[in-house]
C-alpha cells in the first residue's frame, strides 16, 4: 500500500544551493533526488510525483528547446495537479519568462535559493489545490 505522505521528486542537475533534503523530510515529503533530467523521465514512467523542484538552466545551444526543462514540462501537461517549483539565475528571468508563457509552474524562485522560500512554496503545496503562480517574479 502506497504511504499517504506527499512525494517529492528533486531534479538537481547543476546545484548551487543548499541541501534541501533535510526541509523535504520535515514536511513530510517522500523524496527521490536525481542528477538529470533523463534519470527524472525515468521516474515520471514509474510514478508520479506531488511536488517537483527542478532547476531551470538556459542552454543556448539546444537545436530545439532553451532549457532543460522544455521536456519535463511538456510531459507535465497531462498530469496538472503536479506542482513544479522551479529556481533559476535572474540573469536568465527573460529566457524563463518564455518558458512560463507556454508552461505554468507553481513557484519560481531566484538563486540565490533561500530555505525559507522554497518551504513557504512547499507549504502552499500542500495546502492543496491551488492556481499556478510565478511565485517571486
Amino acid at each position: 500500500m502506497e504511504s499517504a505522505s506527499p512525494c517529492l521528486l528533486a531534479i538537481m542537475e547543476l546545484g548551487g544551493y543548499p541541501n534541501l533534503a533535510p526541509l523535504y523530510k520535515r514536511l513530510g515529503f517522500r523524496t527521490e533526488i536525481v542528477n538529470s533530467q533523463r534519470k527524472a523521465q525515468s521516474f515520471l514512467k514509474q510514478r508520479l510525483p506531488d511536488v517537483i523542484v527542478a532547476e531551470y538552466n538556459f542552454q543556448s545551444d539546444f537545436r530545439d528547446r532553451t532549457s532543460n526543462l522544455e521536456t519535463l514540462m511538456a510531459r507535465l501537461q497531462r498530469h496538472p495537479g503536479v506542482k513544479v517549483i522551479v529556481f533559476f539565475q535572474d540573469e536568465y528571468r527573460h529566457k524563463l519568462d518564455n518558458l512560463l508563457s507556454r508552461f505554468p509552474v507553481f513557484a519560481a524562485i531566484p538563486f540565490p535559493v533561500e530555505p525559507a522560500q522554497v518551504e513557504a512554496a512547499l507549504r502552499r503545496a500542500l495546502e492543496g489545490p491551488d492556481k499556478p503562480s510565478q511565485g517571486d517574479l
